[in-house]
């Protein structure tokens, strides 16, 4: 191991487990408030789709902030293995970092279900809201399909917008856009996991594993698609770095971007 490296990169990692917390944090608790059947908001609005409403533009703001916060910035705000995975894939991320990333966001998805189940108590860890776990609500293979769908679609969004110069800014927004219309939409279908980290942080202390293995390799797996779809059509060179937004003064493990930034600040001011 390169331990080297991984003291250097420890900040990326401890980010992530941090993003993917706080958004496991969110979805219990907004997924809590509003769905449980003793809750305020429950009892006022008791149609099923628009709690999913309610609860999917809160996801949605939450996945929209963790990615432009100035900590989302500097890891590139995967807070999912697939994602990871998949710019490892397309030899964006060293695997080394990868590796890490992935241990740090299960690591952290964990850590925030369990402050999530200390502070909400039998409201989130009891049915109906159990953990948040994802489990089929349909057939399994229409689950997994759809599970599948879901992650090629948002992996096409983020290679097409972030490697696009006038898209690249709203990559963040789009990808927010896509949790609401997929907790709306089609939770009713698969439960919304595309997140093999989120799916397993709400298993293991609940001990619900039903079909876990649609949501370690259907998103994986569609991700992947997605990534052969995208350098089918425009080529390997044109993903450029492995970061949600680039653009900025953090740096970047993956493609060094801060050094050719302050290389090139040094040579306007000179």
């Amino acid at each position: 191991m390169n331990y080297k490296l991984f003291r250097s990169h420890l900040p990326e990692y401890l980010i992530e487990a941090w993003g993917l917390g706080s958004f496991m944090i969110s979805a219990g608790f907004f997924s809590t408030i509003v769905a449980h059947p003793d809750s305020f908001i429950n009892k006022s609005i008791p149609d099923p789709f628009l709690q999913r409403v309610l609860i999917g533009i809160a996801m949605g703001l939450t996945a929209i902030a963790i990615i432009y916060s100035p900590w989302g910035k500097q890891s590139g705000a995967h807070i999912n293995p697939a994602v990871t995975f998949t710019f490892t894939r397309l030899g964006k991320v060293n695997p080394l970092d990868a590796l890490f990333y992935i241990i740090f966001q299960t690591v952290g998805a964990l850590i925030g279900v369990l402050i999530a189940a200390l502070v909400l108590g039998r409201m989130f860890t009891y049915p109906p809201i159990a953990y948040i776990v994802t489990v089929p609500n349909t057939g399994t293979a229409i689950a997994f399909f759809a599970e599948m769908a879901i992650a090629f679609v948002m992996m096409t969004m983020v290679l097409v917008t972030s490697n696009n110069q006038r898209l690249a800014p709203y990559t963040g927004i789009f990808a927010g856009f896509l949790v609401m219309l997929y907790v709306i939409f089609e939770s009713p279908i698969s439960g919304f996991g595309m997140n093999p980290a989120r799916t397993l942080a709400s298993a293991i202390p609940s001990g619900i594993w039903t079909d876990i293995w649609i949501y370690i390799f259907a998103p994986t797996l569609g991700m992947l698609l997605a990534s052969e779809f995208y350098v089918q059509t425009f080529t390997i060179h044109k993903v450029f770095c492995a970061k949600l937004q680039h653009r900025n003064h953090h740096r970047c493990i993956h493609c060094q971007y801060q050094d050719q930034f302050l290389q090139q600040n040094s040579k306007m001011r000179n």
